[in-house]
């Protein structure tokens, strides 16, 4: 709203459309706190983490070559034999364990937390958690490849990336799905080819989870019919490399690759359109008809006002987000923009309590430091395990979820523990506390600060406090 005073306008801005203020920001957003949060949207997409880290190729050729070592151990009689077990251990931690750190780093120092935000939005809506080493090794490399290039631009675009990922592919089975009437399973009956014996079939994982997570949402009148038809449009959608004794290859090892064999022929019927044979076009073409049908308008409208302004959102903000979804063909540049553009989403009630990784990382911008290693454990503690969502459905957006007793216990624990290591000893409790909440500081908090028997206990307050929680 233009009446809104503009201190607290610049710590929502912050705040709520940001991953929290450091030293700086609040002031530095005063000036036009919609001009600010509209700066930070690029067509580039998000920005990337810091590190020497490897593609999806290279970490999957990573792991065949450890995979190659396991079976040579086993065969030598050599005591000296390179360890399996810490072999993996180093994979995971120069993988997984370096790619989050350098991502919570980039969360901690970024200038442009709203850009932050809203990849990590993306990153959780299309989730590939770490089920098994292999998914393991690609969630860094999914977020990187899949998701940030593409949070700026057509939805359809992200949507083909991400289902197209070996990352996602692996990680909802699909790299091995197979149509029953497809050539490969009708070789493998004949028994002439041994490669080919105990195929497997049609997987519906990725089909399901596109249609009721990625894209339409629950109860948008798809059928189980759907999913089933629509997983057969995606057989043959597979990976260089896997299971390469059965189907040969084709391409860069861990590449994303298209078998016409293991593809179902004929046409597929979904949604009561039917899509004519066509190989790998056949599941493009789905794809695009999910991206711009109303029903995941509506649907990613409502997660987005969900994650940035309430866990009821208001219905006025999702109906503008939907519109600004189905007018633009799904631009997500022009969807963040409506979204910072809505009267609804600088409402200055917090309704939103801070997951786990938001509260730590806003935590360490307060402070103007960036975590290591040490984040990995506390966050695991917090019950937000780097990396391990506990199902595609990505974590939970509801304070119900997050607010327990116990786990405001562990936040308290953290707090005093971190105030300890990090407060020097010239600090301004009050300050610090002006700079990180600005307007939204209530008195009773302020005076809570003042009153703290030492700055440690003072920064700790500001972390525990009703409005740090909450954005």
């Amino acid at each position: 709203p233009v009446s809104m005073d503009p201190d607290l306008k610049a710590s929502i801005a912050v705040t709520r459309f940001g991953l929290g203020a450091r030293p700086g920001q609040i002031a530095a957003a005063r000036p036009d706190p919609v001009a600010y949060l509209k700066a930070q949207i690029q067509p580039s997409g998000a920005d990337q983490p810091v590190g020497n880290f490897e593609t999806s190729a290279e970490s999957l050729g990573d792991l065949r070559q450890l995979q190659m070592n396991r079976r040579e151990a086993k065969m030598s009689a050599d005591p000296d034999a390179a360890d399996p077990v810490k072999a993996a251990q180093k994979l995971i931690r120069q993988g997984a364990g370096g790619e989050f750190i350098a991502r919570a780093a980039l969360a901690s120092q970024t200038d442009a937390g709203f850009r932050e935000r809203w990849a990590l939005f993306w990153a959780n809506h299309f989730t590939v958690g770490q089920k098994n080493l292999q998914t393991v090794v690609l969630v860094g490399p999914f977020e990187r490849e899949a998701i940030r290039p593409h949070v700026f631009g057509r939805f359809e675009d992200l949507l083909a990336a991400s289902s197209s990922h070996p990352g996602m592919l692996i990680y909802l089975d699909q790299a091995q799905s197979i149509g029953p009437d497809s050539q490969f399973a009708s070789l493998a009956r004949t028994g002439l080819i041994p490669a080919l014996k105990d195929l497997g079939g049609l997987n519906e994982n990725l089909a399901r989870e596109i249609m009721e997570l990625h894209t339409l949402g629950v109860g948008s009148g798809y059928t189980q019919a759907d999913v089933t038809e629509f997983a057969r449009a995606l057989t043959g959608w597979s990976i260089v490399g896997f299971k390469e004794h059965r189907f040969g290859q084709v391409g860069e090892p861990g590449q994303f690759t298209f078998r016409p064999g293991a593809h179902e022929p004929g046409v597929r019927h979904i949604l009561g359109k039917a899509y004519p044979q066509g190989g790998i076009d056949q599941g493009h073409a789905v794809l695009a008809d999910l991206a711009a049908n109303p029903a995941t308008a509506h649907h990613i409208a409502t997660k987005i006002a969900t994650h940035f302004v309430a866990d009821d959102p208001p219905p006025a903000l999702v109906a503008r987000l939907e519109h600004s979804f189905n007018s633009t063909g799904g631009q997500l540049d022009k969807l963040a923009e409506t979204l910072i553009d809505s009267p609804e989403a600088w409402d200055p009630r917090q309704r939103k309590f801070k997951t786990p990784y938001e509260f730590l990382v806003s935590g360490y911008r307060a402070a103007g430091l960036s975590p290591g290693v040490e984040i990995a454990p506390v966050l695991t503690g917090l019950g937000q395990k780097p990396f391990s969502a506990p199902s595609p459905k990505g974590w939970a957006e509801d304070a119900q979820a997050w607010a327990s007793p116990d786990g405001i216990v562990k936040r308290m624990d953290w707090s005093e523990g971190f105030s300890a290591k990090v407060v020097p000893a010239d600090a301004q409790p009050m300050q610090i506390a002006q700079n990180t909440l600005g307007a939204q500081l209530t008195p009773a908090t302020a005076t809570a600060i003042s009153h703290a028997e030492s700055r440690t206990e003072a920064f700790s307050i500001l972390l525990m406090s009703p409005e740090f929680q909450r954005r």
